[in-house]
């Protein structure tokens, strides 16, 4: 679980209030796109209320969104179906997950009962698009079966960590445990872009260990490139920086490296810089500056306080419709850092979701099952015996994968 922390978490009891306010406030997505570059502001970190990282995993992860942005392929066609569509849209992805996670909430059990009946979520349920058990044998019918054409996954650092990279919540192993030696005023600020800008030292010390080249993927990125050969892969989206999932073969169209990774770099103006020229720096620990304006340059991981890439707004949209997501599956993270934790509530009420991971997260709290069991939509994971779609295995990602796969009788190297 690379990248697991929680600076900024909410209670059960703040959260909605919060998410009222800041949607009547600006009304915008959940997706922030920052501005392109200039020569006076940040690619990455440009003002908005929405977008940006917080808190959170920094993790091992994907290929960049530049690389991938510039691909000329069917992920191309599908962002600018989104721009199209933007200005149409009277309810956005967004916008209905705030109506259905606040409605829900205010209008009480009456209102539940008359929205959510069992006759009307009957009425929902397409043909096929259930789980016979919940459990692994049970996902692995599913994904055999006609009805499940489209698999998203989402990964976090605990994907990477049987590849050598170390977590960073896990106590006494974990990155953040293991910091003091980098004279930090706490541990997250070596990942914070305010302190970057008036200390980079200890993240360039830090990155020194935590660069590409170093590791090999792991199962559970050989399982990604494995779904899509069997042409069941959607898309992957990563926390991770380490670029192991393309490391794996998994096409780069295929993923969405939420923050970030080491494939390309600029300075804290916008300045596109020599990748190897960074990496010869970040191997030394030796901070870099632009030779345009002599500002820091650092490698285009999304760092907290700084707005995620515009390509994982417009894919988010796209790959979790109902007609794109026909399965969910979760793997080694925490589920704390924002906005990519909230990506669990974007499948529709009847598609399948699994967690792969050492411990529970993301689940609904109990004081809100009665009103969130069998809707989900806009809502965590709900493992109990009245939950319908949600599958937990609580153990290491390759051995779930393993098990997984011997379920649906593939061979994984």
């Amino acid at each position: 679980m690379v990248a697991q922390s929680a600076v900024f978490e909410e209670s059960a009891e703040e959260e909605a209030p919060r998410r009222r306010r800041e949607h009547e406030a600006d009304g915008d997505d959940d997706f922030a796109s920052p501005p392109p570059p200039s020569s006076s502001s940040s690619s990455l970190n440009t003002p908005s209320s929405s977008g940006r990282r917080k808190d959170g995993e920094i993790s091992s992860s994907g290929k960049s969104s530049a690389r991938s942005a510039s691909l000329k392929s069917e992920t191309e066609e599908e962002e600018e179906e989104v721009e199209e569509k933007d200005d149409d849209d009277g309810e956005d992805v967004s916008s209905l997950l705030e109506r259905l996670a606040l409605g829900d909430e205010s209008d009480g059990e009456e209102n539940y009962e008359k929205n959510y009946s069992s006759s009307s979520l009957a009425s929902q349920q397409p043909v096929g698009k259930t789980l016979k058990t919940k459990d692994l044998r049970g996902v692995a019918e599913y994904v055999n079966s006609d009805a499940c054409k489209n698999i998203v996954v989402m990964c976090g650092a605990g994907v990477s960590v049987s590849a050598g990279i170390p977590d960073f919540r896990t106590p006494g192993t974990g990155l953040y445990d293991n910091l003091a030696a980098y004279d930090l005023p706490y541990p997250q600020a070596v990942f914070e872009i305010g302190f970057f800008k008036s200390n980079p030292e200890p993240f360039y010390l830090l990155a020194s260990h935590l660069q590409p080249g170093k590791f090999e993927p792991t199962k559970t990125h050989k399982f990604s490139k494995l779904l899509e050969t069997k042409k069941k892969l959607r898309r992957c989206f990563t926390q991770n920086i380490d670029s192991l999932e393309t490391k794996a073969g998994v096409s780069e169209e295929k993923v969405v490296a939420a923050h970030g990774n080491f494939d390309t770099a600029r300075c804290l103006r916008g300045h596109a810089q020599d990748v190897k020229k960074v990496m010869e720096h970040v191997a030394r620990g030796a901070p870099m500056r632009c030779e345009q304006c002599e500002e820091y340059v650092k490698p285009d991981i999304v760092f907290f306080g700084e707005n995620l890439p515009v390509r994982f707004g417009k894919l988010a949209k796209v790959d979790f419709n109902r007609e794109n997501c026909d399965l969910l599956i979760v793997m080694g993270t925490s589920l704390q850092v924002q906005p990519f934790a909230r990506l669990i509530e974007y499948p529709d009420i009847d598609c399948p979701r699994i967690l792969i991971n050492r411990e529970k997260v993301g689940e609904v709290p109990s004081r809100r099952s009665f009103f969130e069991r069998g809707t989900s939509k806009g809502r965590g994971f709900d493992f109990s015996e009245e939950g319908k779609r949600d599958v937990l295995f609580l153990g290491d990602c390759d051995e779930g994968v393993r098990q997984l796969c011997e379920h649906l009788e593939w061979e994984l190297e």
